[in-house]
Parts: structure tokens; sequence; C-alpha cells
């Protein structure tokens, strides 16, 4: 374990002076993630005001305050995309010179992606975060969140920031069949918006639909964390869902495993 520390360490930290080194970028990042957020907040708010339920889909209106804004601090945290880092490597031919390290080339892209994801849990994460729970109990009137129940949510977000990386390595290892895979990236952006619950929150699906959702990766991604959050889970619940999401990262793991060894032993490099 120690070992493994002190040979990943450096991407990550190298990973996150990058990501401090281009301020610029990141504060476009911010902007246009949270007008975003300010646009669905605006939008539900006039579904709510035009409804005649006070509860849509198991959540009032203050719950989908939070429900909003936390959707952001998670997928800022959790959508850290390594597909087209994998897709970079392939198109410039430096993932042939990562094959000879004596590095394992999935766990610098997961060390980087924490690099990343430790940056943007700072910065505007943790910021957020703090800003949500001033309103929820001064604006909103609502209790402020217990211990257990962040403790729990943090300990999701970790799961979900590997379920996430693990499945997009997996979709990463497409370039190696198409080399670029840019239109890709874009529609697979749009789709787990939707799947995740960004979009629209997956407790307002027919129970039918949510049953299918159960058995895919993406609801782990950003709407399993949220729930916690919200408190949305009895005990018993809140134990199957964490005992599912540690589960797809051993599948996910298993299966990028199974395409690396596949797709590597497929490839040619030529030139020096």
């Amino acid at each position: 374990m120690l070992k493994a520390l002190r040979i990943y360490a450096p991407f990550a930290i190298n990973e996150l002076k990058r990501q401090m080194a281009y301020k610029g970028a990141f504060y476009l990042f911010i902007f246009i993630s949270t007008f975003g957020s300010f646009i669905s907040y605006y939008l539900w708010m006039a579904v709510y005001g035009s409804s005649e339920s006070a509860v849509l889909g198991g959540l009032t209106q203050n719950e989908m305050v939070v429900y909003i804004f936390m959707t952001y601090v998670t997928g800022c945290v959790v959508t850290i995309s390594i597909a087209d880092w994998v897709s970079d490597d392939i198109v410039k031919g430096t993932v042939s010179m990562n094959l000879i390290k004596p590095i394992d080339y999935r766990m610098s892209l997961i060390a980087r992606a924490l690099g990343n994801m430790i940056y943007r849990f700072l910065f505007p994460g943790v910021i957020v975060w703090i800003g949500l729970e001033i309103y929820r109990v001064w604006g909103l009137g609502m209790k402020a969140t217990g211990i257990l129940t962040i403790l729990a949510y943090i300990v999701s977000v970790a799961m979900s920031f590997l379920i996430f990386v693990l499945f997009d390595f997996c979709f990463g290892m497409i370039a190696f069949f198409t080399t670029y895979i840019f239109g890709m990236l874009m529609a697979k952006e749009a789709l787990l918006s939707f799947l995740t619950g960004q979009l629209i929150p997956l407790s307002f699906f027919p129970e039918s639909v949510q049953k299918v959702f159960d058995f895919l990766p993406f609801s782990s991604m950003i709407y399993t964390p949220v729930m916690i959050y919200l408190e949305k889970y009895s005990q018993k619940e809140l134990a199957f869902v964490l005992f599912r999401q540690a589960a797809w990262v051993v599948l996910l793991y298993v299966l990028g495993s199974l395409i690396w060894k596949k797709v590597t032993g497929r490839l040619v490099v030529l030139g020096g």
C-alpha cells in the first residue's frame, strides 16, 4: 500500500498543480456549471409553483433546492472524465510509453483523476456546500445535516468517484478501435446527465423504470449520494445502496482489467 502510494501520489499532485495553473479555464467551468444549476433551480421552482401538490417525486420544494445544489457539488467531485485522457494518449502515441513504464496505466489515470477531484472538492465544492447548509438552516428553515449523514455521504461519494472513473476507463477503451471519440464523449455526457439523476431525480420515473435503473451503475454515481444526504433511505436501505456501490466498484474494475488485456493484445505502435 505504501509503495503504491509512493508511486502514484505524484500523478495526483501534478494534476492538482496543473488545475491550479490554469485558473481561467477552471473559473469558466465554475461559471458554466453554476449557471446551469441556477437555471435548473428556477425551472423546478416554477414547476412546484404551478403544481397543486407540495411533494413531487417524493421531494418537497425545499428538498428539491437541496437536491439541485448537492447534485452540482457531487457532480463536480465525481464526474472526472478520464476517457478523453485515454483517447489523447492513443492519438499522440504516448500510450506506448505508458505501457513500458513500471506502472499500472489505469492506476495512474485514477491518481490523476483523484488530484482533479481534490481540487474540485476544495474549489468550488466545499464553498457551495457550506453556503447551501447556511441557506438550508436560515433560509429554508430545515434542520442542519447530521454528522452521521455527512459521513455516509462522503463514503458514498468516494465510491461514486471510483464507479464513474472505472466506467469512464472502460468507455475510453473504445478509442483503441475508433481512435477519435470526441463525438462519443459528448453523447456520453448528455446521456449520463440523464441517467445519473442530474437533470431529473430518478424518483420521478415510474417504479418499473426505477427498478431498471437499480440494475445499472449510473444511479450510484450521483443520485445515490444525494439521496443519502437528503436522508431518504432507511438504515436497511442505506446499507444496501452502499453495498451496491461497492459491488459496482469491484465489477467495473474486473471488467476494465479484461478489456485492457484484450485491447493491449491488439495494440500496434509504429515509430518511436
